[in-house]
C-alpha cells in the first residue's frame, strides 16, 4: 500500500521511493510504567502521525496498536516491576508501511512454546 498514493488529498508532497523513510518520521518516547500515561501516548502518536498522508483507517489502527502495546507492557511485562521501569515506543513511517516498536523490561515471552502448549491442549479434546 502506498500511503502517498491513497492520501494525496490530505497532504500534497512529492512521492518518495518505495521503502524510503520519510523525512522526520521517526520518533521515540520513553515513559514510566504507569497506565495513566495512556493519554500521553495517544497525544504523542496523534501529534506525530496525524499530519502525515496516511489513510485514516491505517492511522486509527496504528493508534490502537500503540495503545494496546503500551497497556500490555504495563499490565503484563511490567506487572511486578517498579514504576520507574521505562517503556520505550518508536514509530517509523515509510512510504508503504509503518513500523512500531515497543520495548519493555519484562520477562521474555516464548511464543513458539505457548503455541505448542495451546495446540497440545486442544488436541487432547
Amino acid at each position: 500500500m502506498n500511503f502517498f498514493g491513497l492520501q494525496k488529498q490530505r497532504n500534497r508532497q512529492p512521492e518518495p521511493s518505495s521503502n524510503e523513510q520519510l523525512p522526520k518520521t521517526s520518533l521515540q518516547l520513553k515513559l514510566n510504567t504507569d497506565i495513566k500515561a495512556v493519554a500521553q501516548v495517544l497525544s504523542w502518536v496523534e501529534q506525530f502521525l496525524d499530519p502525515l498522508p496516511i489513510p485514516l483507517g491505517v492511522l486509527h489502527q496504528c493508534k490502537l496498536a500503540v495503545i494496546e502495546g503500551f497497556t500490555n507492557a504495563v499490565r503484563h511485562a511490567h506487572k511486578n516491576l517498579p514504576l520507574e521501569t521505562p517503556i520505550e515506543i518508536e514509530i517509523m513511517v515509510f512510504n508503504e508501511h509503518l513500523e512500531v516498536k515497543i520495548l519493555d523490561w519484562g520477562e521474555p515471552f516464548d511464543i513458539q512454546a505457548k503455541l505448542k502448549e495451546e495446540l497440545h491442549q486442544k488436541s487432547l479434546y
